[in-house]
């Protein structure tokens, strides 16, 4: 205690024996022992307050010995089971955890980690992921500033995460304890496969294939590609002790529309230890593209035929050349192709109101532009019937989708009757005309968007003659049909927005993170924090179904499904509140990433050991690991001095013993009338 603070004790023990002399004997009237007892009490009150007000600490000074904490980390991943190492591995984990030396010596602390990091001295080997990278981050969180050891007990195989060898901490000094056979067995192997998830029926698709090799001799591998009972490819690869690796380049067939599961296979006659590994499933999902489109024209002209072939360039177009007036239903179609609209286009542009289907309007000197002005908005004609030749300018700023000038300046101009056009609203411009040199300020080929339905204008006839140049300029009519199609791709787009949006793979390979998030809009298209999301999940082979609830994230709602088997899926989102609801599909690979080793990367966690000044040990060296850690003078323990403040008096004594003491004075004076 402090000199003050015993002085404000002094004062407050005379303070309060002199009141309670004052109050029980320098104004009693009698003095007997009953005013002893009673200024007692009262100086217990006084003197009990004064000291919860003071609070005196008494301070001491108290050693503590504080060891170097010594991190046994444990690879709890099912590699380590798969490569007959778990009972290795535990024996190990006991030998080092029980050892009374290293107990003695150090703070010794258990963990285990897979795709995870946490503080456990149990172990299954059940882990889906290995993710040594996390050990390092985690490690450098607990133990700041504090150089210490850490023995990990692992295979070194990493399947997710970053590479741990920079990982560690500098004042980290790693151990790594190699459990598994480290033999080199012969071993084939399809490591990756790298291709678009997506795919456009009846085009082929690339497909990237690396496969590696381990062993001692030369050998040919048989490569196959299949899908079911098909070969769809199939190859021979040559490996030898110089060549261990094999990169391959397959180009598919997508013959059939939806998901579509191929398997990568290499083999050998030579026998191998683990067999897993050679086969490698993928999966594309083969989108069927096939695009409707109506050439409705009036008149007879080559701009029409021009049209038609470049549209069906693409293998996923087809094109209907019809007469406004022989349209029998809208519905058959997905894009209306209006070339010079005169009133024999009535009927088709009110069917067109209710159908709301996109349309592809091409002007020239036949057109009505009176009608055309009485039939749309986004445009305003104001023409003369004098004809005029317009030539093309790129304009490099248009940005709804990619496209590349193809040479636009350079084709042969357009005719259109002359004229001023304006217009309304929201366009985008991709071409605007110019008479010779002179730029009109008026738009050639447009763009407009209005509640979700597309429109396209082309101002001017003989666009077959820009077919005939670019074939001209590049040998070949591929470049303005690839324009072409990138206007009825645009058009073909549905931009209809919807009040539930789920975002969701097609498919995941087994032990990936399943993740399905959605979003639900109100009237106004705003994202509705308030909705109630729900997830159903069917097992299309087996029946069986679950249920989950969505949780709210920062601007959608999310749901976890790890740990469902590898098969067929069916699922439905549903918004509780105003019943609305998607349906999809997904699928789940037979893939185990933990599967595909047949030894211990020794060489890695060679690479971490030198990185952090540790050393590689093996599991009949575990002694020498424990030699070589209560040898190292750097991990000696610390003597701290540490200064522990206690209460004079526990507050909540000295508040009880305050309150009896009012009670008991309380009682005497009553029971003796002396209140």
């Amino acid at each position: 205690m402090t000199t003050n603070t015993i002085l404000w004790l002094l004062i407050s023990l005379l303070l309060a024996v002199g009141l309670s002399f004052f109050q029980y004997y320098y104004k009693a009237k009698t003095k007997s022992n009953m005013n002893f007892v009673l200024a007692f009490l009262r100086f217990v009150t006084i003197f009990g307050i004064l000291l919860l007000l003071i609070n005196p600490i008494l301070s001491r000074s108290i050693f503590e010995i504080v060891k170097t904490p010594l991190p046994i980390v444990v690879d709890n991943s099912s590699s380590i089971t798969d490569l007959k190492a778990n009972e290795i591995a535990l024996n190990l984990y006991k030998k080092l955890s029980q050892n009374k030396d290293l107990k003695e010596k150090f703070d010794i602390q258990s963990y285990r980690f897979d795709s995870d990091f946490q503080q456990s001295d149990e172990f299954d080997f059940n882990g889906n992921q290995t993710n040594i990278d996390q050990v390092a981050l985690n490690l450098k969180s607990i133990y700041k500033n504090t150089v210490f050891p850490t023995v990990l007990i692992t295979d070194g195989n990493q399947t997710t995460g970053s590479d741990y060898v920079y990982s560690f901490e500098k004042n980290n000094n790693v151990y790594p304890l190699v459990v598994g056979d480290t033999t080199k067995f012969f071993d084939l192997k399809v490591t990756q496969v790298n291709v678009n998830k997506y795919a456009f029926h009846k085009n082929k698709f690339p497909v990237e294939v690396f496969l590696s090799y381990s062993g001692n001799k030369n050998v040919n591998a048989n490569f196959s590609i299949s899908q079911g009972n098909l070969i769809l490819s199939k190859q021979t690869v040559s490996f030898s002790t110089s060549k261990k690796s094999a990169i391959l380049n397959v180009l598919l067939p997508a013959d059939k529309v939806g998901l579509q599961v191929f398997k990568a296979i290499i083999s050998s006659k030579e026998k191998e230890k683990n067999t897993y590994n050679n086969t490698k499933n993928f999966a594309v999902e083969v989108i069927n593209q096939k695009t409707n489109i109506a050439i409705v024209s009036s008149i007879n002209h080559p701009d029409v035929g021009a049209l038609k072939r470049a549209i069906e360039s693409n293998v996923q177009r087809k094109v209907t050349i019809v007469k406004p007036n022989d349209i029998k239903s809208l519905r058959d179609y997905n894009i209306l192709i209006l070339y010079q609209p005169t009133t024999e286009f009535k009927s088709v542009f009110d069917s067109n109101k209710l159908a709301r289907i996109n349309t592809f309007i091409i002007t020239g000197t036949n057109t009505d532009f009176n009608f055309l002005n009485e039939q749309q908005s986004n445009l305003v004609f104001k023409m003369s019937e004098q004809k005029e030749d317009y030539l093309s300018e790129f304009i490099s700023q248009f940005n709804l989708f990619a496209i590349d000038n193809i040479g636009f300046e350079n084709f042969p101009p357009l005719q259109n009757p002359f004229g001023t056009i304006t217009t309304n609203g929201t366009v985008s411009i991709l071409l605007s005309s110019k008479i010779r040199n002179i730029a009109t300020n008026s738009p050639l080929l447009v763009f407009t968007e209005n509640l979700g339905k597309r429109s396209a204008f082309l101002l001017g006839e003989n666009s077959w003659k820009w077919r005939l140049q670019s074939h001209v300029d590049s040998q070949s009519f591929d470049k303005f049909d690839i324009f072409i199609d990138k206007i009825i791709q645009y058009l073909a787009s549905n931009n209809a927005k919807k009040s539930l949006v789920v975002n969701h793979e097609n498919f995941y390979n087994s032990g990936e993170s399943i993740e399905i998030s959605a979003q639900y809009f109100n009237k106004n298209y705003e994202f509705d924090e308030k909705a109630s999301l729900t997830i159903s999940i069917m097992n299309i082979k087996t029946k069986q179904s679950k249920n989950y609830d969505l949780l709210k994230g920062n601007n959608s709602f999310k749901v976890n499904l790890d740990g469902l088997l590898a098969g067929q899926y069916n699922f439905i989102v549903k918004e509780l509140n105003s019943n609305t609801s998607y349906t999809s599909h997904f699928e789940i690979l037979d893939f185990d990433i933990e599967k595909q080793f047949v030894n211990p990367d020794v060489e890695k966690l060679n690479q971490l050991a030198q990185q952090n000044r540790g050393e590689v040990y093996y599991s009949n060296q575990v002694d020498n690991l424990i030699k070589s850690l209560l040898d190292n003078q750097n991990y000696k323990a610390i003597q701290k001095t540490v200064e522990v403040k206690t209460p004079l008096i526990d507050w909540i004594w000295l508040l009880f013993s305050i309150v009896i003491s009012l009670v008991t004075e309380w009682f005497i004076r009553k029971y003796n009338g002396m209140l």
